[in-house]
């Protein structure tokens, strides 16, 4: 049996950025940006309200992942190649391995215990009128 849900977070997608480090008397501490901990609960949020009742934090089987984040074209181009650009790959920043890391942190405990269970995940980023990431589980037994 396999379950799926999606997950829609609106807004411009974002990459997790590197942890920062602070020094507190003798010891070194890490933390995240404020812009990476106000993007994880976002996504949190939107988890949660948009699939309360069938995700399961505390699933521990497989999980199969699909990321898709939505950028739009610069304003600043022709309204021609403002529509060429629609659907076509998004080479710029963020990389890709930062958006994933920053969705998959942000739903342990809340779509599952750790992102360390997932055994195939695919990230795709293109140009499209509307900002966002779209997520997709599938949860495996």
């Amino acid at each position: 049996m396999s379950d799926s849900i999606r997950i829609i977070v609106e807004g411009k997608p974002r990459g997790k950025d590197r942890p920062r480090f602070a020094r507190k008397g003798k010891y070194i501490c890490t933390y995240n940006s404020k812009q990476t901990q106000e993007y994880q609960n976002k996504v949190k949020i939107k988890a949660i309200e948009q699939c309360n009742s069938t995700i399961d934090k505390n699933y521990s089987g497989k999980l199969k992942v699909l990321i898709k984040a939505f950028f739009k074209p610069n304003k600043s181009i022709s309204k021609k190649q403002y529509k060429l650009l629609i659907g076509q790959p998004y080479l710029k920043k963020p990389d890709i391995d930062n958006i994933a890391k920053i969705i998959l942190d942000s739903l342990n405990n809340v779509a599952y215990k750790d992102d360390n269970q997932v055994y195939d995940l695919k990230v795709y980023k293109y140009y499209d009128e509307k900002e966002r990431v779209e997520i997709y589980l599938e949860y495996e037994d």
